[in-house]
Order: structure tokens, then C-alpha cells, then sequence
């Protein structure tokens, strides 16, 4: 008896998949030890590069890209990268859920951007929705002159935003028709070709362990992207959103095995804001479609 599965769940499974696989992409990324974010980086997307290259020659599919796509193909290069950038950098400097909680603005913002980049009509519930979420992100951020962390933290943010914006530059390539394989490919080959006369001017040395977590935090990335890339494929972000919040569950449990981490009372503060407000808005989205 086969099972049909409609596209809002495929969405879901993905987006939970693609969660599972970028905390263990950022905690490849910490184990990797005192390296600059850009060259970690790097070799994160030049695995996905490869990943993507291999699966389009595979498919032996045509590759379609028109006038139109074009300008959501950089959109999603641009920020994506920055996205990365940002988000290592919190990694390294931040507890790992805290990191990965920051890097989850991005669904709010995703919000924001769609109704730039999809004319999608933004709500005065919308509106407040990321009002609140960017509040509970201050008790995670803590802006205190005091707080030693407030620059990695805000660069997480910053991060999340960058995400937002590329993952609804990355709805808009599906509804147009262009294949997740090419988004990834294109991504990957444009972050690559951008941090790399960084690299060559300040590259570290590696010993044989840090080239072997970058190399899982690749491959641990190439997973993540193609399931992110599906999963917005498959359904939109009002949908499927909250979902990649497990990533914070995920984050928890790794970042107190592997690096004995637990975020303070300000954080789990946050977390329950953001979190309760990507349930609330979950759940006012689909009865809007309703």
C-alpha cells in the first residue's frame, strides 16, 4: 500500500531534517577549533559545491534560468554568505543554542522579506509577531556595555537576518521553477569564489583533525541545504517555520554533551518568547489561509 504524502508534511520533514543537520554543522564549526570564520566557511560550501555539481550531472536535467531568477539567485548568494559568515562567528564566540536561537530570527525576517521579494501583503500580526520575536532575542543578546559577548551576539543577529532574506529569495527560485540542486550549486560556487582571496591572504594551517570537522561540518552543511531548499520548495514559510525550531532542542542536548554548555536564565527566557511567538504566529497564518 503506498502512502501519499502532501507537500505541506514533506515540508516539515525536511525543515526538521535540515535543522538536525545544521546543529551538527555548528558544532563541527566550534570543534574545529580557533580558525578565522571565513576559511570555515569555505570549506563548508565547498562541499556543498561538489555535492550539488554531482547531483546536476547525475539528473542530466536542462537547467533553466531566466531574467527573472537571476536577481533571487544573487539575493539568496549574497545574504546567504553573510548569513554564514555571521553565524560561524557567533558559533565560536557564543553557548551553541544561543548561536543557533539568534540564527533562528531568520523565519521572522523571512516574513518581512517575502513581502519585499513575493509581494506577499505583511499584517499588522505579522508586524507585531517580529516585533516581539527581535525582544526576545535582547535577552539572549543582553546589550549591556558590560556584556562581553554583545558582539558575537549581535552578529548572530545579524546573521539571522541574512538568512531571512535567502531563504525567501529561496521560495521565490521554486515558485519560479529554478531546481534546489542549482540554488545550492550557485550559492555554494558564489561564497566560495567570494571568501577566497580572503583565505589565501589569511589562511591558518590545519592539522589533520580540524580539515577532518571542517569536512563534517561540509558535509553536515550540504545536507542542511539541500533539505532547507526542499522544504521551501515543498511548502511557505508561514506553514513550515516554526518546525525549525527543533534546531534549538537539538542544540541544547549537543552543546551540553560536547562542550558541557547551559544557557543562563535571560537566554531560556528568550528562547520561550521566540519560540512562543513562532507557535502564535503558526497558527494565526494557517487560519488566515483557512
Amino acid at each position: 500500500m503506498r502512502i501519499e504524502i502532501n507537500s505541506k508534511y514533506k515540508g516539515i520533514l525536511y525543515i526538521v531534517l535540515s535543522a538536525f543537520c545544521f546543529t551538527f554543522m555548528n558544532a563541527f564549526v566550534r570543534l574545529s577549533g580557533d580558525l578565522p570564520s571565513v576559511q570555515k566557511s569555505f570549506f563548508r560550501n565547498f562541499v556543498a559545491f561538489f555535492f550539488a555539481l554531482i547531483l546536476l550531472i547525475r539528473s542530466k536535467e536542462k537547467v533553466s534560468i531566466t531574467k527573472e531568477s537571476v536577481p533571487f539567485l544573487l539575493i539568496r548568494s549574497i545574504f546567504g554568505t553573510l548569513g554564514i559568515l555571521c553565524n560561524f562567528y557567533a558559533v565560536d564566540h557564543l553557548v551553541l543554542s544561543d548561536a543557533s536561537m539568534l540564527n533562528k530570527m531568520s523565519p521572522f525576517f523571512a516574513v518581512l522579506f517575502s513581502s519585499i521579494f513575493l509581494k506577499e501583503k505583511l499584517s499588522l500580526v505579522q508586524a507585531l509577531g517580529v516585533f516581539a520575536a527581535f525582544g526576545g532575542s535582547l535577552f539572549i543578546i543582553k546589550p549591556t556595555l558590560s556584556n562581553m559577548a554583545l558582539i558575537p551576539s549581535l552578529l548572530g543577529l545579524l546573521g539571522g537576518i541574512g538568512a531571512g532574506a535567502a531563504y525567501s529569495a529561496v521560495r521565490k527560485l521554486g515558485l519560479l521553477g529554478v531546481k534546489g540542486p542549482f540554488v545550492v550549486f550557485f550559492f555554494s560556487g558564489f561564497s566560495c569564489l567570494v571568501t577566497l582571496p580572503f583565505l589565501i591572504a589569511d589562511f591558518v594551517p590545519m592539522t589533520l583533525i580540524q580539515i577532518l570537522t571542517l569536512l563534517g561540518a561540509g558535509l553536515a552543511a550540504a545536507g542542511g541545504q539541500f533539505s532547507i531548499t526542499a522544504a521551501y520548495y515543498y511548502a511557505p514559510a508561514r506553514e513550515i517555520s516554526v518546525y525549525d525550531y527543533s534546531q534549538i532542542i537539538f542544540a541544547a542536548i549537543l552543546g551540553y554533551i560536547l562542550f558541557a554548555q547551559i544557557p543562563d536564565a535571560y537566554s531560556f527566557l528568550g528562547y520561550f518568547i521566540i519560540i512562543g511567538v513562532a507557535v502564535i504566529m503558526f497558527f494565526y497564518n494557517n487560519r488566515k489561509k483557512k
